[in-house]
């Protein structure tokens, strides 16, 4: 038996790798399996945390747990960890600017994962880009926009740059749909109509009321706004259309018309032709 685990199965100048090594190597990956098993079921039981602190916490041990588990296992087969990471300073220095972003990205990850100012299933907007955050790695973010198309975000564009967080802290914001009517309508009806359409919209807060605001007189309107709460933040565009269907059916059944814009066009007399 000792035989068969000091069998060498590559040798290179001092470096060799036996079965007994090969063996152990296999015994820490499925005791670090089994570790991040485990650890992923206990944080994910806890009901002290929300869905994305939890996802956070767990990728951030995650990490750890590999980096060691690494470390270890090459220290395990005769790799002088200390040498290795030496060396490793030494070609990244040596590398310069080709690496620097990719440890911007790699920073920002874990920035985002510590803070969790953006977690797993916020709706988010980055430079015009609306989507909910589907995974967080270290270097990249997956985000899922409204068209259902999956953008890789490198970490460091949302850390570098403005970002509107839809759903930071709570899920509830408020939206506006804007309405132009006819001139000779009556005001009060038309926002009795919007409320209406907005109140009997399931997806729209009932706790919190819809209220209309007198936005402008328009050269061809009179321009109200809409605002309302929803839950329904990542889908709200379809909501908004839902919302001015129903609005376009009251105004329809109450006689109140939506102007289109109108031009006038005079036209000069021609002048009289010289005899």
């Amino acid at each position: 038996m000792e035989q068969f685990l000091n069998y060498k199965i590559l040798s290179i100048g001092s470096f060799s790798l036996s079965v007994y090594h090969l063996i152990g190597v296999a015994v820490i990956i499925a005791i670090t399996s089994l570790l991040l098993w485990v650890l992923r079921k206990s944080i994910y039981r806890s009901t002290r945390f929300s869905e994305g602190k939890k996802y956070a916490f767990y990728q951030v041990l995650k990490y750890v747990i590999i980096v060691i588990a690494i470390s270890v296992g090459l220290h395990f087969v005769g790799v002088n960890v200390t040498v290795f990471v030496a060396g490793s300073a030494a070609l990244l220095v040596g590398l310069g600017l080709g690496v620097q972003n990719l440890f911007n990205d790699f920073i920002s990850g874990i920035i985002i994962l510590l803070d969790s100012t953006v977690k797993v299933g916020d709706v988010i907007e980055v430079n015009g880009i609306v989507g909910k955050v589907m995974e967080i790695e270290l270097r990249t973010t997956t985000v899922l926009t409204r068209d259902d198309t999956y953008i890789i975000l490198p970490n460091s564009r949302i850390t570098g740059n403005d970002l509107s967080n839809w759903t930071h802290e709570h899920v509830t914001s408020r939206f506006d749909i804007n309405v132009g009517v006819d001139y000779s309508s009556d005001i009060d009806l038309v926002m009795e109509l919007l409320r209406q359409a907005a109140q009997e919209h399931k997806a729209v807060k009932s706790d919190k009321k819809p209220f209309v605001r007198l936005l402008d007189y328009a050269d061809s309107a009179v321009v109200f706004k809409l605002l309302f709460w929803s839950d329904e933040v990542f889908r709200i565009e379809n909501v908004k259309s839902e919302i001015r269907i129903a609005i376009w059916r009251k105004f329809k059944e109450h006689g109140v018309s939506i102007p289109f814009p109108q031009r006038t066009l005079h036209f000069a007399s021609p002048l009289p032709e010289k005899e």
